[in-house]
C-alpha cells in the first residue's frame, strides 16, 4: 500500500462521517412536518406536503439508506402522540404502538420507491395514497380504535375541500391529501417524466377546492330551535364526597333550567357524569325525569350503571312529557373502559321537529356506525363525550367527518373538551371549550334543513376496499427487481 493510499483512508472515512450526519440532520429535517401533524392536534394545512421531505429523500438514496431516514423520520414525527398514549397506556405499550406506526410509514414508503423506480411512470403517483388508503381502511375495520388520528381528519376544519367526505367519505379525502405530496416528490425527484402526473394532481385539486366551495356557498343557514350543550369536567366517582357529588349535580340542573329559560329545546349533557348501582340511576332517572316535564325540553344525560350484570355507558334521552327515557348504550368502548359491555342497538328519535339519533363519544369514530344512523334517517346526531383534553379537537373533528359523510347535523358535549355544534356540511356553528365546576354551557340554533343526501355512505367503502385490492397488487408488483437508484 502507498503512502497515498494510507493518507486516503482517514479521509474517506471522513468523508463518509460526514455524509452520514448529513443523512440523519435531513432525516430529523424530514420528521419534523410529520411531528406537526401526526399527533392528535394537526396543522390542517402542514399535511398537505408534510409527506414530501420524506417521499423525495427515500427517491433520492439507496434503498438501505431510504430505510432508515424514513423511519427515523417518521419516529420523530409519531413521537407527538407520546404525551396522549400515556394517559391510556402504559409506556411499553405506548412505544410498541409508535414502532407498529413507523413501520407502516416504512412499508408504505419502501413500497413507493420500489415502484417508481421500477416502473418510471406517472401511474406511480397513485402508489403512496392508494396504500395509505388500503392500510387505513384496514386498521378502521380491525382495530379495537379504528383508523383515529388519520391524516384525513386533519382536514376537518378546511371545510371546502372536506365536502369531499360526502362523496367518497375519509377514504377519498385521505387518497386526495396523499396524492398532493405524492405528485409534488415524484417531480422534484424524476424531472419532466411525472409533468403530466403533476399537472392532473394541481387540476384535481383546484377541482376539488372549487366544488367544495360551491356546495358550501349554496348551502342553508341555521335558523331551527335552539340547542343547549352543558359539560363539567368534574367526574362523580366512587371515592367523590356525596355533597361534592350532589353539588356537581345540582349544578347539571341549573344550566338546564337556564339553558330552557334562554329558549332551548333540548340540552345535551356529556358522558359518564357518573357511574352509579341500580338505586342511584333510578333516583338519577327520577330527577331528569321530573325536570324534563317542568322545563318542557328534551334532556341527553349520558351516565354509566353498574349492576349485576356488569358495567354499561348509557346515553339516556329524556322527552318534556315526562315518560321514561330512551336509553342507548355505548358500542365502541375506550381504552380505560374495555371493562364495560358493549351496546349493539342503535336509536333515532323525534326530538324538537327532527330525527335525531344516539351515540357515545368513540361512537362517531366509526364510519359504519355513522353510516347507519345515516340509513336510518337521523337529521342530527346527540353526542355526549369525554375526551381527554389533548384530543379533544381529534374527537370533535372526526365526529364532524361522520355529519359530512351522512349528511346531518352534530350535537357534542365533551367533558375535558369541547362542546360542539356543526351542521351537514361540516361547518362548525358554534364551540367553546369545557371546563370545571361550575362548567361551560353553549346555546345555538340547530340547522333548519333536513338532512342532505351523499354518496358517502356506500362510496366511502367501496372506495376504500378497492384501495385495499389495489395495494396488494401494487406490493406484488413492487417485488419486482429495482435498478439501482
Amino acid at each position: 500500500m502507498s503512502m497515498l493510499d494510507i493518507l486516503s483512508v482517514p479521509a474517506a472515512g471522513a468523508t463518509a462521517l460526514r455524509q452520514r450526519l448529513l443523512q440523519i440532520v435531513a432525516a430529523l429535517a424530514a420528521g419534523l412536518p410529520l411531528y406537526w401533524v401526526l399527533g392528535p392536534q394537526p396543522l390542517g394545512w402542514l399535511a398537505w406536503w408534510a409527506p414530501l421531505p420524506v417521499l423525495w429523500l427515500a427517491l433520492r438514496s439507496s434503498r438501505r439508506d431510504a430505510a432508515w431516514m424514513t423511519f427515523l423520520a417518521a419516529m420523530l414525527g409519531l413521537s407527538s402522540n407520546v404525551a396522549y398514549f400515556r394517559l391510556l397506556m402504559p409506556l411499553p405499550a405506548v412505544l410498541a404502538v409508535i414502532l407498529v406506526k413507523a413501520l407502516l410509514w416504512l412499508l408504505v414508503v419502501l413500497a413507493t420507491r420500489r415502484l417508481v423506480l421500477r416502473y418510471r411512470s406517472g401511474w406511480t403517483v397513485l402508489a403512496f395514497p392508494v396504500l395509505w388508503v388500503a392500510i387505513d381502511t384496514l386498521m378502521a375495520a380491525l382495530l379495537p380504535d379504528g383508523n383515529w388520528g388519520s391524516l384525513a381528519y386533519s382536514q376537518a376544519d378546511n371545510v371546502a375541500v372536506l365536502q369531499v367526505a360526502a362523496l367518497a367519505g375519509w377514504p377519498g379525502l385521505l387518497f386526495l391529501l396523499c396524492l398532493a405530496p405524492s405528485a409534488l416528490a415524484l417531480l422534484l425527484a424524476g424531472g419532466r417524466t411525472y409533468a403530466p402526473a403533476a399537472g392532473a394532481t394541481a387540476l384535481l385539486l383546484v377541482v376539488v377546492w372549487a366544488g367544495g366551495a360551491w356546495r358550501v356557498q349554496g348551502a342553508p343557514e341555521s335558523g331551527g330551535p335552539l340547542a343547549g350543550l352543558v359539560a363539567i369536567d368534574d367526574f362523580i366517582g366512587p371515592a367523590t364526597p356525596p355533597a361534592r357529588a350532589q353539588a356537581i349535580w345540582d349544578q347539571y340542573v341549573r344550566h338546564v333550567e337556564e339553558l330552557a329559560g334562554q329558549g332551548a329545546r333540548l340540552v345535551l349533557l356529556p358522558e359518564k357524569i357518573a357511574v352509579l348501582t341500580p338505586a342511584q340511576a333510578d333516583a338519577v332517572r327520577l330527577r331528569f325525569q321530573a325536570l324534563a316535564r317542568g322545563t318542557g325540553v328534551w334532556i341527553t344525560v349520558g351516565l354509566g350503571v353498574h349492576d349485576a350484570a356488569g358495567r354499561r355507558n348509557l346515553a339516556w334521552l329524556f322527552s318534556p312529557d315526562g315518560a321514561a327515557p330512551v336509553s342507548y348504550q355505548k358500542h365502541h368502548l375506550a381504552p380505560p373502559e374495555r371493562d364495560f359491555l358493549a351496546g349493539s342497538a342503535y336509536a333515532v328519535q323525534p326530538v324538537a321537529g327532527q330525527a335525531m339519533g344516539l351515540a357515545i363519544c368513540k361512537d362517531m369514530h366509526f364510519a359504519p356506525l355513522g353510516q347507519a344512523y345515516g340509513a336510518a334517517g337521523a337529521q342530527a346526531m346527540l353526542v355526549p363525550a369525554w375526551d381527554f383534553q389533548f384530543d379533544a379537537w381529534m374527537g370533535a373533528r372526526m365526529t364532524v367527518v361522520r355529519g359530512v359523510e351522512n349528511g346531518y347535523a352534530v350535537l357534542r358535549a365533551a367533558r375535558e373538551g369541547v362542546l360542539t355544534v356543526s351542521d351537514a356540511y361540516g361547518r362548525i356553528l358554534a364551540e367553546r371549550a369545557s371546563s370545571s365546576m361550575p362548567g361551560s354551557t353553549l346555546l345555538a340554533p340547530l340547522p333548519a334543513h333536513p338532512s342532505v343526501s351523499t354518496w358517502a355512505r356506500w362510496l366511502g367503502p367501496l372506495f376504500g376496499w378497492l384501495c385495499v385490492a389495489l395495494g396488494v397488487i401494487l406490493l406484488c408488483l413492487g417485488r419486482r427487481a429495482v435498478p439501482a437508484a
